[in-house]
């Protein structure tokens, strides 16, 4: 596996544990469409379907995690979010999330975009 997979993976890692240790249940890990978009986490917590995508850094790195959320890639996420809605007949609010690490450092940011199509 690339590096930057490994640490995309651990990155994962420490964000589900996360949310776990923060009162959300983890109802997926890396959920796709049937057009291969994919939601990094959906939890759920206070009956709300929580939508998150991971961005994780090395602590050296120029961007931050949360650039790497644009328009592009929150589009995306919408549809897939869409895609997992209808599919498991969600019926709860919903929101977006990022969750963004850098080295040892994590941050979430709670309802961090609206959904892509509602623009």
């Amino acid at each position: 596996m690339a590096a930057h997979n490994e640490t995309g993976k651990m990155g994962e890692e420490k964000a589900t544990q996360y949310l776990i240790e923060n009162g959300y249940t983890i109802l997926h890990r890396n959920w796709r469409n049937r057009g291969g978009k994919e939601i990094d986490i959906v939890a759920l917590k206070d009956r709300v379907v929580v939508f998150v995508e991971v961005k994780t850094r090395k602590a050296n790195s120029i961007t931050t995690p949360f650039e790497a959320v644009d328009f592009r890639k929150q589009h995306h996420l919408t549809l897939a979010a869409h895609s997992y809605i209808r599919r498991y007949n969600i019926q709860l609010d919903t929101r977006f999330d990022v969750i963004g690490i850098t080295g040892d450092h994590l941050e979430h940011m709670v309802d961090a975009f609206p959904p892509a199509f509602l623009r």
